[in-house]
């Protein structure tokens, strides 16, 4: 079984027009996304077909990550049309139960207090059987606000819920409006922040038992990881919390595979293990264009790991199916033959 636990809603043009709808009135405008049962039915079986089109068999599906306007005020906005978010996953898993399974996004809104969250990470969990979330650890989109790094306490409230809950957290930025990154770049930046600002802290001595996933293959680090390996040994740089080398660090976290590089995956693999890395496409999305040298797109990576020959069949059937099972401890999806 191939389980893409990294993909995105699709839902019908007409929803963003709520975007649109609650920007503009500032939330004071209060009516739904105007939906039709068939425009929703169309979107989630165009996305079936892409799965189809790629021999994927399930996909977890999260809100559109720059469409998701966490530094948007009054906060109201951001809760409403995360709400919504989470609701057009919700039907479309209903309509596809055995193809997608729900990741919620986070109405964290930038200046708040992350316990503003919560309400809706329960609801999501509890009423509508999502089995993760995304989260953004940059609400300000980079508009110049400093939430703390996700090494900080400030934090701690949501991965007690996300540890009671038993959902693991998708690190995974969103818009970005600073003008020297796109969103693209951004993902990267606060990715590695996210990986480095985690392996100095005390959180997973608090909690053990916390499943955090970084996209995109965790930003930049393990490519760099020389760097954060010394400075962990170097005498007068300080010292980390965890008292084990870096690398063994890093293998607290789990990472997914949207890096459309093969030799950036085999490195991924060799870095921090197959053990740890989960299968993720993002398809559709930025990766969904043709590769000159193969022919396929981008984020058609099932042969391109296949392709990899230093990954034996354990490894591959870890990598594709049976880490996002232990991650997603919460789903019961289809038992493999």
């Amino acid at each position: 079984m191939i389980i893409d636990a990294h993909a995105h809603v699709v839902a019908p043009e007409v929803f963003y027009a709520y975007r649109a709808q609650l920007l503009g009135s500032g939330g004071y405008h209060q009516d739904p996304p105007k939906l039709t049962d068939e425009s929703l039915a169309q979107a989630a079986a165009a996305n079936v077909a892409i799965m189809d089109s790629v021999g994927t068999d399930v996909q977890f599906i999260s809100p559109r990550p720059f469409q998701q306007m966490h530094s948007a005020k009054p906060d109201e906005i951001v809760h409403r049309w995360i709400r919504a978010n989470n609701d057009v996953i919700a039907k479309s898993v209903a309509l596809h139960p055995d193809r997608l399974a729900g990741v919620a996004g986070l109405p964290l809104c930038a200046g708040a207090p992350v316990a503003s969250c919560l309400d809706e990470l329960t609801r999501a969990v509890e009423e509508l059987g999502f089995i993760g979330v995304s989260l953004n650890p940059d609400p300000y989109e980079g508009t110049g606000g400093n939430t703390p790094t996700l090494g900080d306490e400030f934090w701690y409230p949501l991965w007690e819920k996300l540890v009671a809950l038993d959902v693991p957290a998708l690190i995974h930025s969103a818009g970005c409006y600073n003008g020297r990154e796109v969103y693209s770049d951004h993902f990267i930046t606060e990715e590695s922040i996210a990986v480095l600002s985690l392996m100095r802290s005390r959180t997973f001595l608090d909690f053990p038992d916390l499943k955090i996933i970084v996209g995109h293959g965790g930003g930049s680090v393990p490519y760099q990881i020389g760097r954060w390996k010394a400075a962990r040994l170097a005498p007068g740089l300080g010292k980390d919390v965890l008292e084990e080398r870096f690398e063994v660090s890093l293998r607290r976290l789990w990472f997914d595979t949207v890096l459309y590089d093969q030799a950036s995956l085999a490195y991924l693999f060799q870095t921090v293990g197959p053990d740890r890395c989960l299968f993720g496409t993002e398809k559709p999305g930025s990766g969904s264009v043709t590769d000159p040298d193969t022919g396929r797109s981008f984020d058609d990576l099932k042969p391109v790991i296949e392709g990899i020959g230093t990954l034996t069949d354990a490894d591959r059937r870890a990598i594709f199916e049976e880490n996002a099972r232990t991650v997603f401890s919460r789903w019961k999806g289809p038992q493999p033959a």
